[in-house]
């Protein structure tokens, strides 16, 4: 991988924000976390607010080696069927997004399916879905590598259609057990501190899913911190995939929505890769697995929303679109119409 090169943030631009909100017509700083949106994603851009907020969400497939397994409520085979959905747009995380104004864009990174009949999905996979990681890496350095390019390109893409958002999604059955065990190498954390319900799991499953993360560190023994060494040994196409889409927005001062934990864990790794990127992330909402929190942390993001999501799959990114596009029409309503006071 080449150098990513990120530009600071522009803190004039957030200046003039924070000074116009601070003589508007309100209590001072009584919009929160809406004030703050709209003065990051101006430091973010470093240009004039948009009137409309234009999104392109990319919605990166990819398939796990450890689903046969039973990590999850439902088999393989559904990660196929939801693409179905997705093409006919009958997915949740379509009707939210239609809600959102978001566009959707769907990347086969490394589906365990053949998809090449679909002519509306990205066709770039990498590999057949990841290789077992209890009993080995899930993926080489080079397919890492491939799959990181896989979103750069696809970012490069939207941006150069005027895209003025990224937002991430994702879908790959086993995907959560994949996340648990990035968060648990990249935090030094025991699965019992990292792996959760994800789709709804019984305690039989949850057993099940803990001894795989357990079994594919001790095989691995990935080092901590080192994004790259955890991706390739217990990581995921989507994940490889998102991230590379987080590096190429900020090398680019586009702003990505961060959507729940399997998003947060390719955010995890693009940060691993290359820190300054956190400072383009905007955090959707906190998801209800147990590892969300703690990614949280060390990224240094704050949710805009808590509602008790764990679906994925850009669900709980389209609602805080909704809450972004809202508060920078508030500021340039307000501005516009004089609701300022000396």
């Amino acid at each position: 991988m080449e150098k990513i090169m990120i530009p600071p943030l522009d803190s004039n631009a957030a200046e003039v924000i924070k000074n116009n909100w601070a003589k508007m017509d309100k209590p001072l700083h009584s919009l929160g976390k809406l004030e703050e949106m709209v003065e990051k994603y101006a430091a973010m851009t470093g240009t004039a607010l948009p009137d409309k907020i234009k999104s392109a969400m990319l919605l990166m497939c990819g398939d796990h080696g450890i689903a046969k397994y039973g990590v999850s409520a439902y088999p393989q085979e559904v990660t196929m069927q939801m693409i179905n959905g997705y093409m006919r747009e009958t997915a949740g995380s379509n009707v939210m997004a239609r809600h959102a104004g978001a566009d959707v864009f769907v990347i086969d990174a490394g589906t365990a399916f053949d998809l090449s009949a679909m002519p509306k999905v990205h066709q770039e996979k990498v590999a057949w879905g990841t290789e077992d990681f209890t009993q080995g890496p899930a993926m080489t350095v080079e397919q890492a590598e491939k799959a990181l390019k896989v979103g750069m390109k696809v970012a490069d893409e939207c941006i150069d259609k005027g895209y003025n958002l990224l937002v991430t999604a994702e879908m790959g059955i086993g995907n959560t057990t994949s996340t648990a065990a990035i968060v648990s190498a990249f935090l030094g954390l025991p699965p019992e501190l990292t792996v959760g319900r994800g789709t709804g799991i019984n305690d039989e499953r949850m057993a099940i899913k803990r001894k795989v993360v357990a079994d594919g560190l001790a095989k691995n023994q990935p080092r901590l911190g080192d994004a790259m060494d955890i991706l390739c040994k217990v990581g995921g196409y989507d994940h490889a995939g998102l991230a590379g889409m987080i590096l190429a927005g900020a090398r680019r001062r586009i702003p990505t929505m961060v959507d729940g934990v399997n998003a947060t864990a390719a955010a995890l790794l693009a940060y691993g890769l290359e820190p300054a990127c956190a400072d383009y992330m905007l955090c959707s909402h906190l998801s209800a697995e147990i590892s969300h929190a703690k990614m949280l942390e060390v990224l240094r993001l704050t949710p805009i929303v808590d509602a008790g999501m764990r679906l994925g799959e850009g669900t709980g990114a389209s609602l805080a679109i909704v809450i972004l596009q809202m508060a920078i029409n508030t500021y340039k309503e307000l501005y516009k119409r004089g609701g300022m006071h000396a």
